[in-house]
């Protein structure tokens, strides 16, 4: 038995639009529930979620009912922690902060099995392999195995081109806020000087042939990403949904 296919990889492979949420409460319930929503694609956040790798497993396995597909957001680019999610089962991974062509073409190397890579060879007694059960998972593993590298400061856009002719990136996906934030914006994506980088961002990462996405958790941003062209668009976050509506809601029956 091969490796489970990767139909959210083939789908930007085919240019088709995957629109998905951020799940930022660390909790398979939530996960569950998220599944339920109808969103092609979920980010199981390890950056700025207070995740571990069993709650990374134990959202990955209250997903795999799902039709929306896992991603996960590892807390930095190590290659200890790439293996271990894949390990968990997670075949897209999402890592912050990626500001050169090098640092690019060694996340890659994580994501594959030697010759091509340097990822252990453990994955037969973990989920990955379904604990043994998927007897070709090493010969196919690396070619079903998304990577999305996040490109979100100055170091990283200049270095944008040459990170865009790495083989084995999937996807470069732009962090409004922290690029504003070290633009000296302060995390306002919304400045005119932030929004023509993002646009010509997103239109250099199409023109390379990889797939640009970006986050947008207002309304009108995330129409102006979806009109600059992103691809793989990320429209909420699982906390601030639930935030804005219970406030929503208690703030209409105390006002009777």
């Amino acid at each position: 038995m091969p490796a489970p296919k990767n139909a959210f990889k083939q789908a930007l492979i085919n240019g088709e639009r995957q629109i998905g949420c951020w799940m930022s409460f660390a909790e398979s319930v939530t996960a569950e529930i998220m599944g339920t929503a109808g969103f092609d694609w979920l980010v199981i956040d390890g950056e700025h979620a207070p995740n571990d790798i069993r709650s990374i497993r134990d959202q990955l396995l209250a997903l795999s009912n799902s039709p929306s597909h896992p991603v996960v957001r590892v807390p930095v680019g190590e290659t200890w922690m790439i293996k271990m999610v894949l390990d968990a089962g997670a075949q897209t991974v999402l890592v912050p902060i990626v500001e050169s062509a090098e640092q690019a073409r060694e996340l890659v190397r994580a994501c594959r099995y030697p010759p091509e890579g340097v990822r252990g060879v453990g994955a037969t007694a973990s989920r990955a392999t379904m604990y043994g059960t998927a007897s070709d998972y090493i010969q196919t593993a690396d070619q079903e195995i998304c990577l999305l590298v996040q490109v979100e400061n100055r170091a990283g856009m200049a270095a944008l081109d040459e990170i865009l002719q790495v083989e084995g990136i999937d996807g470069v996906f732009i962090g409004p806020a922290d690029l504003s934030t070290d633009m000296g914006y302060q995390g306002n994506s919304t400045a005119p000087e932030v929004r023509e980088v993002i646009s010509d961002a997103l239109a250099r990462i199409r023109a390379a042939g990889k797939a640009p996405g970006i986050l947008g958790t207002k309304e009108e941003a995330t129409q102006a990403y979806l009109d600059m062209g992103a691809q793989f668009l990320a429209v909420g976050i699982d906390v601030m949904l639930l935030a804005q509506s219970a406030r929503t809601l208690a703030e209409e029956w105390k006002a009777k």
